[in-house]
């Protein structure tokens, strides 16, 4: 199956094991402030080793010539990163991302495997020197938290680990350096060897979109040095137990202490629990201990000896949709005669996280996976969240996502096989965010056989594991972990699980994310695909699926919890295609549906599971929605069908999510985003630019929405927030396509509680199903909720008497939909032309991702005749004082708009707000400009700074 791509994780670490001199690995997880730092801050240099001719023992000394090396910035991770990263700060192939630029810098790559293109076939050095304050009789502690390939660590001339060791991306181990430090400058050399992901447990970009020609070859979390006296404390975490009612939770805290000295060591372990703002006091305790000499031993902190861990009434977090985010602080110090040696420092948030599976039907016979947070059941609804295709990290940029996903009003992100650096996790704690952890499909994670397996490769798996709990166990936002496509064999399994338990990440494990199980762990309860275009009404079947796939891929309508499934390609708006296709390969997206794009992905065939083509979609638009004639009406059409299926795909699970006997449970848009611009599987684009396929999402995800259900003909009310919401009315309207009411019906005095799902709240009267050679007739459902007498959601429909009809024999056990019959909406092409008005007024504003501005948008439509004004679409743009759009590239991608693709019946208006960035105007004046599938575009100016309005 198809999967999502992700980044790493900070600092790991790993298997228990006997800290000796020099290269014995154990576990560790470095966040300590005191002692603690990364190596490498200063910059690093790197170089293909077919260019040095020295080796690794003179390579590591201190003060060894880099002329003529790459020297490296590290990223916000603290890493510096891949080979083409080192490339690419240093000049070479500008404009990576612009059109088939990295093809003609690095060669092709079109499958998994080794390396093959130069000059990444060879291994690669990294360099950095560093001075850490080390003195003598201090001990030091070095962590390698993970390579992309494998490595040969060297130290001041003298090699720590090789690459038998020190192999897989989050495999971290730590090793005790002492003897090898030296006060003043020292030297780090790591011997990185090219990323295998079919034969070593690192990362790979699948499927989802063009390959790295290095394969992600690198260091892509920093290294850590850790300095101590005699007792050196790490590896502090909490474990919470939570009452049922979630009305106590007894904490207890550990912390590993290790003596290096030469005999026994007594000294202090301190804990402080500091609680969120306006919690109360800190709880503090703390505990004398021996350690023997050359041991470690587990420091540990529990309730029953220390009562005050038993907290009261604790401040719970939840996911932004359903409450607030308090979060804990964690402070530990080992101290010897009042002198610290090391501490620690961590957030962690208390909260419960169950899962259950429910349903029990014929296409699940054993339920489906529903998640519970804090008591409370939810129909997860996320995103396949990818890193950048060199896996830089950006911590700016993870906000401004973290804003996007929440402005879409999903609740998660699914991360598979790319956990990322610490930011990551933090900022989702911060933001709410929901996290889905695992590991990767369709390379050396999925392994077929236990015969094709060593002792080594267990020992990795487990290593890895037991960092990847590590570093992921203290935050609230990650909330299961599990394998992808293939269940785990059965020792890979009990690997994984223990290093689970051993680290205390007590998470809900899911065996699959296909509907597989283990006898352990159970059934999975999910299920995938499909991943290439299906019709809208296709999310919304419930009775299809193949008995003789008992994995339940590929049958992907909204029941159960689908792990990853989206109707494929998305076009990205005009502005963002300018930016990254050439003008020849935009010729190519509208002229010819068989061309290969290279940001689609190295697939050059369509059909099946092919995806280099825009061929299936292109397909479905010409039969439902008519041809075009130029890129401009491609794009429009492209949009609009964008739109409706991924509206109907999020809209579809919540329909159904109160079916008793077949219940939908999650579903998870694949994907969400990727790592570099692309017309493959994603909601948003690598700049910023929110298409058609954004505002559909994020019209079915509002917090409190009427929807139009295909199947039923019914109207469904939901309530996404976090409380109660009372007061509302949902009124259906049908317009034909010349404006005409066709039926108006309204259902008043609803109430819904938070995450509710109520169903059958109207059944509009459309116009009767038509078949061909009968002339079928488009026309328009239009659903708006109103509290208090104001509209608070509004959701508009384009529908056809001719439906589309899925040839379900055909479609089955396929990542596409095979129909009999498609839906025709070929009458949209002849609206007639309507006209716009458009009113702003711009103020300056605190909003998401740092933006100060906003400006309220009212539109209007002002056509004397009965013109529908069909998907309007509204931007800021960079503009002249006259209050026309600058030339060029004038967008500003990343503002962030209520709502927007938006249609209006004569006389009607609708306001829209947008926040951004007045520093992204780059001191041009802001100006709004709205256009329509069949009106013209109108510009003006955004309002004054003060609140100013313009028409």
């Amino acid at each position: 199956m198809r999967k999502p791509l992700i980044a790493g994780i900070a600092a790991l670490v790993l298997l228990p094991g006997v800290l000796s001199a020099p290269a014995s690995a154990q576990p560790s997880l470095p966040s300590a402030p005191h002692g603690q730092s990364s190596i490498g801050t200063a910059g690093w240099q790197v170089l293909s080793t077919a260019k040095v001719a020295d080796g690794g023992d003179r390579v590591s000394q201190p003060g060894y010539s880099t002329s003529g090396w790459l020297p490296v910035k590290p990223d916000d991770a603290g890493a510096p990163g891949t080979e083409i990263t080192a490339l690419l700060q240093n000049g070479q192939c500008p404009d990576v991302f612009y059109s088939d630029t990295m093809r003609k810098c690095f060669g092709y790559v079109d499958k998994l495997g080794p390396v093959t293109t130069e000059p990444f076939s060879d291994p690669w050095w990294y360099r950095t020197d560093f001075d850490p304050g080390f003195r003598q009789g201090k001990n030091a502690k070095l962590t390698i938290p993970g390579i992309v390939g494998e490595g040969d660590v060297w130290v001041n001339g003298t090699m720590v680990a090789g690459k038998d060791v020190v192999s897989g991306a989050f495999a971290g181990h730590s090793f005790d350096v002492t003897k090898l430090l030296r006060p003043g400058k020292n030297s780090l050399a790591i011997k990185v060897y090219p990323n295998d992901p079919t034969s070593m447990y690192t990362v790979d970009g699948v499927d989802w979109g063009q390959l790295p020609p290095d394969n992600g070859t690198g260091i892509q979390y920093p290294p850590t040095l850790q300095l101590s006296d005699a007792l050196t404390g790490d590896n502090a975490h909490v474990v919470q137990d939570n009452a049922a009612d979630l009305s106590t939770s007894s904490l207890t805290v550990k912390t590993d202490v290790t003596n290096n000295a030469d005999s026994a060591q007594t000294g202090d372990v301190a804990a402080t629990i500091e609680p969120p703002a306006g919690g109360g006091e800190p709880i503090v305790v703390t505990q004398r201990v021996t350690v023997p000499a050359h041991h470690k031993q587990t420091v540990t902190f529990t309730p029953a000896g220390f009562s005050q861990l038993k907290i009261e009434n604790p401040q719970l977090w939840w996911p932004y949709s359903m409450g607030g985010q308090p979060l804990y602080t964690l402070r530990t110090g080992v101290s010897q005669g009042g002198v610290t040696s090391t501490s620690t420092s961590d957030t962690f948030g208390i909260r419960t996280v169950t899962s259950k599976l429910v349903g029990k039907s014929e296409p699940l016979p054993a339920g489906a996976r529903l998640f519970s947070v804090n008591g409370k059941d939810f129909v997860f609804r996320g995103g396949g969240f990818a890193p950048d295709l060199f896996l830089r990290y950006d911590r700016a940029d993870t906000a401004h996502q973290i804003a996007l996903i929440k402005n879409l009003g999903l609740n998660g992100v699914r991360i598979e096989g790319h956990d990322l650096p610490q930011d990551f996790y933090d900022q989702a704690d911060r933001a709410g965010l929901l996290v889905m952890g695992g590991f990767l499909c369709c390379d050396a994670w999925q392994p077929e056989a236990p015969d094709k397996l060593t002792e080594r490769d267990y020992r990795i798996l487990h290593d890895s594991a037991y960092s990847i709990a590590q570093a992921e166990r203290s935050h609230p936002s990650v909330f299961t972990y599990g394998w992808s496509d293939n269940e785990p064999l059965p020792r890979q399994e009990s690997e994984t699980l223990n290093a689970f338990r051993d680290a205390d990440f007590r998470v809900q494990v899911v065996a699959s994310a296909e509907y597989k199980s283990t006898p352990t762990l159970g059934t999975s309860g999910e299920k995938e695909g499909p991943y290439d275009w299906v019709p809208p009404s296709y999310w919304y079947d419930t009775s299809h699926f193949s008995g003789d796939d008992p994995s339940r891929t590929n049958a992907g309508g909204s029941w159960g919890f689908a792990s990853e499934q989206s109707a494929g390609h998305t076009v990205p708006t005009l502005d963002s295609i300018r930016r990254f296709l050439s003008p020849a390969e935009q010729a190519k997206l509208w002229q010819d549906p068989a061309y290969h794009q290279y940001h689609a992905n190295f697939e050059a065939e369509h059909g099946g599971y092919a995806f280099g083509t825009l061929y299936t979609l292109d397909q479905s638009i010409t039969h439902r929605y008519g041809s075009w004639d130029s890129l401009e009406s491609y794009v429009e059409s492209a949009q609009i069908a964008n739109y409706e299926n991924a509206r109907s795909q999020f809209e579809s699970f919540l329909a159904h999510s109160t079916d008793r006997d077949n219940p939908a449970t999650g579903v998870v848009y694949w994907m969400l985003n990727k790592g570099w611009p692309t017309l493959l599987w994603s909601l948003y684009n690598d700049d910023g630019d929110q298409p058609g396929a954004f505002f559909g999402a994020k019209k079915a995800n509002q917090p409190l929405h009427a929807l139009y259900a295909y199947d039923s003909g019914t109207v469904t009310l939901d309530n996404l927030g976090a409380h109660t919401q009372a007061g509302l009315s949902v009124q259906a309207k049908v317009y034909d396509t010349a404006g005409k009411v066709l039926d108006d019906q309204t259902a008043g005095g609803l109430s819904l509680g938070s995450q509710d799902v109520r169903t059958g709240v109207l059944k509009p009267e459309v116009p009767a199903e038509t078949a061909p050679p009968a002339k079928a007739q488009a026309y328009f459902v239009e659903l708006q909720v109103r509290q208090g007498g104001k509209v608070v959601d509004r959701n508009v429909y384009w529908l056809s008497t001719q439906k589309d009809v899925v040839d379900w024999d055909k479609t089955l056990q396929q990542p596409q939909a095979t129909l009999s019959q498609y839906g025709d909406l070929t009458a949209l092409r002849d609206l007639p032309e309507s006209q716009i008005g458009v009113t702003t007024s711009t103020r300056p504003a605190s909003g998401p991702d740092g933006a100060d501005t906003a400006t309220t948008v009212t539109v209007k439509n002002t056509s004397k005749t009965p013109a529908v004004a069909f998907f309007l679409r509204a931007d800021v743009r960079r503009g002249n004082a006259d209050g026309r759009p600058a030339a060029g590239d004038s967008q500003l991608a990343a503002a962030m708009w209520d709502d927007n693709d938006i249609t209006l019946w004569p006389g009607q208006s609708q306001t829209l707000t947008v926040t951004y960035r007045c520093a992204d105007l780059h001191g041009a004046p802001a100006v709004i400009s709205v256009g329509g599938a069949n009106t013209e575009p109108v510009a003006t100016a955004a309002g004054g700074p003060l609140g100013g309005a313009t028409e």
